[in-house]
């Protein structure tokens, strides 16, 4: 599958000692996209020239791994009661749905990282695996900020803006490419979509609870 993304490493060809491997991608038109994406990747990447705006980024990233998510589980059932509770509990069956979910489509995509595989982009924060496609952290972002604000969505203002923080986070700092948020970001809602569907459906049972 990663012949999909065209997207040989001149790092790793060099590490292996094989020299360059041949591009599977033959379409000029996705050629042409590819090279768009590492150019942005590559510009996105270059804010993190700046030291203010690494230190932004790095903190939502690292904020995005869980903690800010753990804390925000904690507090909606004290702030909400037993809505907050509810929010909370879907949160968490959700979220490992999509662990589940992020991991298989990585290892099936094998996508190499930015940074691996393009020596212009560096890493400049710690990577959790080793694939690229989609992003964990921007799946996980959008999917508690969809899941939140559908039951309390005064928290709009928090949310949305640590989410969009977190995606950009990702190619700012060298970690993935901009399709991988993209994907991530899709398949978030979309267990967000699904699981506010399982929700409202079983809620009646709920109520007897």
């Amino acid at each position: 599958m990663s012949r999909l993304f065209g997207t040989s490493s001149s790092r790793a060809d060099k590490l292996s000692g094989d020299g360059p491997a041949p591009t599977p991608v033959t379409s000029p038109a996705i050629r042409r996209l590819i090279e768009a994406e590492v150019s942005l990747c590559r510009g996105l990447n270059g804010l993190s020239n700046i030291a203010i705006a690494r230190s932004v980024f790095w903190l939502a990233s690292r904020l995005g791994d869980g903690v800010f998510w753990y804390v925000l589980m904690l507090v909606l059932p004290v702030a909400y009661g037993r809505a907050g509770l509810i929010t909370t509990v879907q949160m968490a069956l959700t979220g490992m749905v999509g662990v589940l979910l992020y991991r298989w489509m990585k290892g099936r995509f094998v996508r190499e990282r930015p940074h691996v595989s393009h020596e212009s982009i560096r890493a400049v924060a710690r990577q959790l695996d080793q694939y690229s496609f989609p992003s964990g952290h921007t799946l996980h972002a959008v999917c508690f900020t969809v899941l939140c604000l559908a039951s309390f969505p005064e928290l709009a203002s928090l949310l949305i803006p640590f989410a969009i923080l977190v995606g950009l986070s990702r190619p700012v700092l060298g970690l993935h490419y901009p399709s991988d948020v993209l994907a991530g970001s899709v398949v978030g809602w979309t267990l967000a979509a699904a699981s506010s569907a399982l929700r409202e459906a079983i809620m009646p049972y709920l109520q007897l609870l």
